[in-house]
């Protein structure tokens, strides 16, 4: 099969991953919260980014390379946490990190992954971060931060845009609760998607085994929520100097919307801003992240991930046009293992590749360096 000719974009990825999963799944997946509006107004940002075209550049291969936090990697990209990841594919944490260890891009895991970082660090190897969804206890701080560490994740990311759970209507409405439960007309829905539920025999239903040695899960808590918020608080900058003293890896903050706290986080001595409207899945009315991005790198020297509305390689590069030093995408990396399993990382991989190279050519951008002395337009512009 030539995957290329037959899945030559993210969507078509994504149309092929929505037919192999239980609505429920997809559902959860795939929603954001509220009418869900701000997926609009981060694709709708994302296109008012421009760039000159070129003319008589000569032949060249654009240079795809660049440095985050002390390292270099031969792309500026790569893989998200998201949360319960396993239950968009089975094992897909491992998965992932294994693809993101021999292709040499960054691998993130949630707290609340379906897989703990003892069973996942040692297959991100050198590429793993760990996201930190903050918990109340400082015990359980130490034991998680320990866990991590010696599971070998050196970059640690503390998630500051989730203090409470979200809605997220379309979730609630498609069924899936946590931990999931296999009702009468969910079972009829998996029995409909016989490569997804094969692969659940082998591993078992997902559930955040981090967290099995710490919570409680008798406190009610909303459909949407899950056990993780019995243990988590709403972190402060008080918190961040604690875990800044606990942490000697790398230390980023995620979920950053605008210039504001820039100064705050620069003394608090982190190491890195991750500029993200968690993909909508929190909030309804927050702008689009692309938007906050430019104000963001203006207050800092800091270097500055981004997430958020990723669709291509494209994307990627008017991402890094208006200041961002490193994209991370979520969806689109489920979307392919979703669709075509152990193949489909490997091909987007090359895919976001293919694009970037493409999309650089036609501006004449021989380097990420280049890249935002090449823009025509900013949003709003």
């Amino acid at each position: 099969m030539d995957l290329d000719q037959r899945y030559p974009a993210i969507s078509d990825l994504r149309a092929r991953a929505r037919r192999r999963v239980p609505h429920f799944v997809w559902e959860f997946f795939d929603s954001a919260t509220g009418t869900e509006s701000v997926l609009g107004r981060n694709r709708r940002a994302l296109d008012q980014v421009l760039f000159h075209p070129a003319i008589l550049e000569g032949e060249f291969t654009p240079d795809l390379s660049c440095s985050l936090m002390g390292l270099d990697y031969a792309v500026p990209f790569g893989i998200a946490p998201v949360g319960m990841s396993g239950v968009i594919w089975p094992d897909a944490e491992r998965r992932l990190a294994r693809f993101a260890s021999a292709s040499g891009i960054p691998y993130g895991l949630s707290t609340v992954a379906s897989q703990p970082p003892e069973a996942v660090g040692p297959e991100a190897g050198a590429m793993g971060w760990f996201q930190l969804y903050p918990p109340r206890s400082p015990e359980v701080l130490k034991d998680m931060l320990a866990r991590a560490w010696g599971a070998g994740f050196h970059t640690l990311v503390l998630t500051a845009d989730v203090p409470v759970a979200s809605r997220r209507e379309r979730q609630t409405r498609g069924g899936l609760t946590n931990p999931p439960r296999l009702t009468p007309r969910l079972l009829a829905q998996v029995m409909r998607r016989p490569a997804w539920a094969m692969g659940m025999l082998k591993t078992g239903m997902p559930r955040m085994r981090t967290l099995d040695r710490y919570a409680e899960q008798k406190t009610s808590l909303p459909q949407t929520a899950h056990v993780g918020y019995l243990i988590r608080i709403m972190p402060d900058w008080d918190y961040l100097g604690r875990l800044r003293e606990l942490w000697q890896g790398k230390l980023v903050v995620k979920g950053v919307m605008d210039a504001g706290p820039v100064a705050q986080l620069e003394a608090a001595g982190v190491d890195a801003i991750w500029v993200s409207n968690h993909a909508g899945r929190q909030f309804d009315g927050v702008r689009a992240s692309i938007d906050a991005l430019p104000e963001i790198r203006a207050a800092t020297r800091l270097p500055l991930i981004f997430d958020s509305g990723i669709e291509g390689g494209l994307d990627i590069i008017r991402a890094l046009a208006l200041g961002a030093d490193f994209v991370m995408l979520g969806r689109a990396w489920h979307y392919a293992l979703a669709a075509l399993g152990d193949a489909g990382p490997p091909h987007l991989h090359d895919l976001l590749i293919k694009d970037m190279t493409s999309c650089m050519g036609q501006i004449g951008a021989r380097s990420l360096a280049d890249l935002s002395g090449r823009l025509a337009c900013q949003q709003g512009a």
